[in-house]
């Protein structure tokens, strides 16, 4: 067997799981998704379904970020990249019917009381999205303990609003959200401390405009 095989395998588990969640996915389903004989499953992944579904959260999880991080990177600013980021979560939904939101939030709600080992590697997803954002705001000049409060506050929303839209049918939702991401994002931008003078290049005596008294 191939390792073609089991990116197969990995590939038609975050399909199905991102569609109709974990619970509702059965493994025959998921290898016949992926062409691959029964035996692949053990073969690939000794620990049955819960390891193929940690691997899945993690790779897909992985995946997600990077995807958003290109739509950041081709944005001029980080506002514009955050509005990107909305306007792209609702295309890609109205393309896929409302099938494809977040591939790992579905999972993320199944087993958050249920199954403590994926939801482990959930909160390990989500972890590594704050951080990512959290670098990305404080790069762009905003504090550190906002830049980690906007970027929890930008997931939620993005998040919540995928739930509100696939279960209307509407990108509404998204739209909203996006707007309000945008507007805490020039907030947290323009709350930002303003440098000193002598911070900029020393004091503002010398290139003052003389006194009335001293002309």
């Amino acid at each position: 067997m191939t390792s073609g095989t089991r990116e197969r395998i990995l590939e038609a588990s975050n399909e199905l799981f991102q569609r109709q969640g974990m619970t509702g996915t059965g493994i025959k389903q998921i290898l016949g998704l992926a062409g691959a004989p029964f035996s692949s499953l053990y073969h690939f992944f000794p620990g049955g379904k819960e390891q193929l579904a940690a691997e899945t959260i993690e790779r897909s999880g992985a995946m997600y970020q990077a995807l958003v991080e290109s739509v950041f990177d081709a944005a001029p600013d980080i506002v514009t990249g955050v509005a990107d980021c909305f306007a792209a979560a609702a295309e890609r939904l109205r393309t896929t019917d409302y099938a494809d939101a977040c591939p790992i939030a579905t999972v993320a709600l199944e087993v958050a009381s249920t199954n403590d080992t994926l939801r482990e590697a959930t909160a390990r997803v989500f972890d590594r999205w704050v951080d990512a954002g959290t670098a990305r705001f404080a790069a762009a000049g905003v504090e550190n303990a906002t830049a980690r409060d906007l970027a929890v506050s930008v997931i939620m929303l993005l998040e919540g609003a995928f739930v509100l839209s696939r279960a209307s049918k509407s990108t509404d939702a998204l739209d909203v959200a996006g707007r309000t991401a945008v507007a805490a994002t020039r907030a947290a931008l323009a709350s930002r401390p303003k440098r000193r003078a002598s911070q900029r290049g020393g004091s503002t005596s010398s290139t003052s405009k003389p006194s009335r008294s001293s002309r």
